[in-house]
């Protein structure tokens, strides 16, 4: 008989997000069990009053997916966004931690989805979000500006681009999951 699987209130229970992962089982109860967990997710995910207010940009991916479907969205030939974009910017938003500044957002004609962090025309961070594991970012705070590449591995924003963030809008009080 199964056991009812708790969702955390800080956050998923490890094993029914892990059942939501991509893996090499391929037989019909294994993907009945990523359908339920999934589900199970996605329930949460639509319920604001348990996900807060991540669940209006997670509403705003997918408006983007919708808008920008089709290559040539923007007129210009901008690339359209990929399913796998999409689940890798929900990944994003999940991962980020709870009660920190939520970033808007935006379509880049390459595909990606652009993560920004806007506190004044000089004081900004930017993280785009693509089809690999690749997280590209970029800032400027006054006079001082760089860019950088990090890794994500899907369930932790890498700490590089959470400090920037954090530095940018004085968020130094959320804690921080570093792998």
């Amino acid at each position: 008989m199964s056991e009812p699987v708790s969702i955390a209130v800080a956050g998923y229970t490890l094993a029914l997000y892990l059942a939501t992962r991509t893996s090499s089982a391929v037989s019909r109860e294994a993907a009945a069990i990523r359908d339920a967990a999934s589900a199970i997710i996605a329930s949460r995910d639509r319920s604001l009053a348990l996900f807060g207010a991540k669940s209006s940009v997670i509403d705003r991916i997918n408006e983007l997916a919708l808008e920008c479907a089709s290559d040539g969205w923007n007129g210009e030939g901008g690339v359209s966004i990929s399913g796998e974009v999409i689940d890798r910017a929900v990944s994003f938003v999940r991962a980020l931690p709870d009660g920190f500044t939520l970033p808007d957002i935006a379509p880049e004609p390459d595909g990606s989805i652009s993560f920004d962090w806007i506190v004044a025309r000089t004081r900004a961070f930017s993280v785009s979000v693509g089809a690999t594991n690749r997280l590209a970012f970029a800032w400027i705070d006054g006079t001082d500006r760089g860019h950088g590449v990090a890794r994500f591995d899907g369930d932790t924003v890498p700490a590089r681009i959470l400090g920037g963030i954090r530095d940018l809008t004085d968020e130094r009080s959320t804690a921080v999951r570093v792998a």
